[in-house]
């Protein structure tokens, strides 16, 4: 079966095309679902058939669970987005390791991030959501994340052990970061639960300008027997509409 595909409300939105136009286009594309809309945002996209594939879960990138003094702030946020997530069928919420800070070691970030991800775990057990913190990448885009290796982000899986919690694998973050994304992904495909896409160098579009092979990428993913969706989340060089049909035709493979 083809890869489940969705896209990133912020990269193609106000570039042209207004909110409903740009959903029913998307729908008549093909997309069975778009992610990170602005929340007065959602139920529109529910009437025009779209599935919402995840939601921000906490704010701030930089402020995030690595850090203890956050935690109250940070659970708060992810219980009222888990009401959220339930009311209108959001299967992933978002969340971040926040960046490095220099008293702050490798193991302690773990540490403190499956201490607060153990407070909010159980209640994303019972509303059935699953919890995925983002791979970055700390060289180009968010200098200082923490979370900005896979290695990182299985020890905290780990640390956690539950099937709630899982790692958005963005592609683009990961290639400047790792790179080895196919054999990256064969090898930790378990702990993943989410992935997001972007041509590299650029975050552009998935053309031939860039260096990722995504229908081989793509095959990859669907090979692993993963079932859930592949967001676009690149910022297109011209027309949104029509990056979001070229894209989704690379992607859509048999």
């Amino acid at each position: 079966m083809p890869i489940r595909q969705s896209f990133s409300w912020w990269c193609f939105a106000n570039r042209g095309v207004e909110a409903v136009p740009l959903l029913k286009a998307a729908k008549e594309i093909g997309y069975e679902a778009v992610e990170l809309l602005p929340s007065e945002l959602i139920p529109v996209a529910f009437d025009e058939g779209l599935v919402i594939a995840s939601h921000q879960g906490h704010d701030s990138i930089r402020k995030g669970f690595n850090d203890p003094f956050e935690h109250d702030r940070i659970v708060a946020e992810l219980n009222r987005n888990l009401d959220l997530a339930v009311r209108y069928r959001i299967p992933n919420l978002i969340v971040f390791s926040g960046d490095r800070r220099q008293e702050l070691s490798e193991e302690q970030g773990i540490e403190n991030s499956v201490i607060g991800l153990t407070r909010v775990i159980k209640a994303a057990e019972q509303a059935g959501v699953c919890l995925v913190m983002e791979l970055l990448n700390s060289k180009v885009d968010h200098g200082g994340y923490q979370c900005d290796r896979t290695s990182w982000g299985v020890e905290v899986c780990q640390g956690l052990n539950s099937p709630n919690f899982k790692l958005l694998y963005d592609i683009y973050h990961m290639q400047i970061m790792e790179g080895d994304v196919i054999r990256t992904i064969r090898d930790n495909h378990s702990y993943f639960g989410h992935y997001h896409t972007a041509g590299n160098p650029g975050r552009g579009d998935l053309d031939q300008s860039q260096e990722l092979n995504y229908p081989a990428i793509i095959r990859a993913i669907s090979e692993t027997g993963y079932t859930g969706f592949i967001g676009h989340e690149f910022i297109p060089k011209d027309d949104a509409v029509q990056a979001l049909r070229s894209a989704f035709e690379l992607c859509n493979l048999p």
